[in-house]
């Protein structure tokens, strides 16, 4: 993962320096520009991104008369590598992109059905930007006269000018022209697969197994995220195997967990971790610390929705304490409710319909979940891998029966109960079958942050907040919306923040 920002038109090198300067937390291991008096494109990168660094790099990564501004990972990076000749090394998958655009051009995409990434393409005077089709890596668009401004984050593009957009997933835009479609979200169900369920659970680990060892090498300082829930402890497992593979079997994988005081994700890390014999940590915190730690995390994160504040808080305060215990790639369990279905609120419908509300919750990545995977590891440093999402994964799951993903149990479901069910043999009993649980209500910051809230301010303000801001939902969300509009404004940047659907 890297950061990068790029201008076009008749682009000012003082103000890409000052784009630049925003975003430099994103990669301080290595850093170059290249400039043409219609395009100036800035990358950065962390130190897990570049495991050989040669000493002639090129910054932006260049093949032949192309550069290339990149952030994403690739699951299919070898089978594509075999195909286009493009060899291993620093700078893997910008070269091979190159090579992609050079052969296919636009075309491109069909290749990457199994990548997260955001990219541009400088060719000559004429640039190919595109971001994927869920919008896991974030990528942002500004316009100032005859200018066009890209950036990795929202606080780039706003340094040099109030109209800014959010670069809408799953398109690809060239120089000066319009945004074209490469790839959408199914709109009917594919065909049911097969009932075998034996195949299916067969099925599904090894494609979670296949994703992990294609997205995760350990050749950097590795660990994993670990909230006791059934998507990390899964990743926690798997990542535990390969580790003992690769560095014998006496070696231990660190994890880390988080909890304001002894909550419940403290505790069930702490089984899983004693059942993986992880090299285990624990950051436990303070309330205060919560709230003292908000500006920044809501400057790093660029929302103010109070559901992915909560959540990004915690994720921001253990990834900069694995940071600091010299961790440089984090895995993440990030991905298993949107592809199992786990979401509480799922229940509530029925089964003709999951298909459509996986759909909708799916959409909510771009612009909200993705946000905490990619800010609150990377401002810290970290570069974050989740195996879960995967484009392998997405499109088996979506023939799963539904009621193998919430499974009826008298009046109630089971969500996420295929997945459960897949590892139900290789971890301990009391994680595979808790109940889903969101990051910030299992750490504890859930509850805590919208209680603080009701006592800081007033049923008045919130009242007059309403007329202004009619987005606004509660005492909670307003705190962060200020704290949002001091760094950012309340133009056009308040309409790139997504909403998740219930407080």
């Amino acid at each position: 993962m890297s950061g990068f920002v790029a201008a076009c038109g008749k682009p000012n090198h003082r103000e890409v320096e000052h784009m630049f300067h925003e975003i430099r937390h994103r990669g301080p291991r290595l850093k170059g520009v290249h400039g043409t008096q219609e395009v100036i494109a800035a990358q950065n990168y962390l130190e897990a991104d570049i495991a050989q660094p040669e000493q002639d790099i090129t910054i932006p990564a260049a093949k032949d008369a192309l550069r290339i501004c990149y952030d994403g990972q690739m699951g299919n990076w070898e089978a594509l590598a075999r195909v286009h000749q493009v060899s291993d090394g620093s700078l893997r998958e910008e070269r091979l992109l190159l090579s992609l655009y050079q052969r296919y051009g636009t075309d491109m995409f069909a290749h990457l059905n199994d990548a997260i990434f955001a990219f541009a393409i400088i060719d000559g005077d004429r640039v190919l930007a595109a971001r994927d089709l869920l919008g896991i890596k974030t990528l942002f668009y500004g316009l100032k006269g005859d200018n066009l401004y890209l950036g990795s984050e929202l606080k780039s593009i706003v340094k040099v000018t109030d109209e800014v957009y959010e670069f809408p997933p799953g398109h690809y835009m060239e120089t000066g022209g319009p945004f074209q479609r490469f790839s959408e979200l199914p709109h009917t169900p594919p065909a049911k697969m097969h009932e075998d369920l034996e195949k299916m659970i067969r099925e599904i680990r090894e494609i979670i197994e296949g994703s992990l060892r294609a997205r995760v090498d350990f050749r950097a300082t590795t660990g994993a995220l670990l909230s006791g829930g059934i998507d990390s402890s899964v990743i926690a497992y798997l990542a535990s195997q390969r580790y003992r593979e690769l560095f014998g079997v006496e070696s231990r994988l660190p994890t880390f967990a988080l909890g304001v005081g002894e909550g419940q994700d403290i505790y069930n890390a702490r089984v899983m971790a004693e059942y993986l014999n992880s090299d285990h940590h624990e950051l436990v915190v303070s309330p205060e610390e919560l709230v003292e730690r908000l500006p920044e995390v809501i400057y790093y994160l660029e929302s103010f929705d109070p559901s992915l504040v909560r959540s990004s808080v915690s994720n921001y305060l253990i990834s900069k304490y694995a940071r600091d215990q010299g961790i440089e790639v984090l895995l993440s369990g990030e991905g298993g409710d949107e592809v199992f279905c786990g979401y509480l609120y799922l229940k509530d419908c029925p089964s003709s319909e999951l298909f459509d509300r996986q759909m909708e919750c799916i959409g909510f990545l771009h612009n909200n979940a993705s946000l905490r995977l990619d800010r609150m590891n990377q401002c810290n440093g970290v570069r974050v891998v989740a195996p879960l999402i995967s484009g392998d994964l997405l499109t088996y799951s979506l023939t799963i029966p539904p009621q193998y993903k919430q499974m009826p149990e008298g009046e109630d479901k089971i969500e996420k109960w295929i997945f459960r069910k897949a590892y139900e043999e290789f971890l301990p009993h009391s994680i595979v079958w808790r109940l889903k649980q969101e990051f910030s209500q299992g750490s504890g910051s859930a509850a805590l942050l919208g209680a603080y809230f009701e006592n800081v301010i007033e049923d008045r303000e919130l009242a007059e907040a309403r007329d202004r801001y009619p987005m606004v939902r509660s005492k909670e969300e307003l705190y962060y919306l200020r704290i949002f509009v001091k760094r950012f404004g309340e133009g056009k940047a308040l309409e790139t923040v997504g909403q998740w659907v219930s407080l």
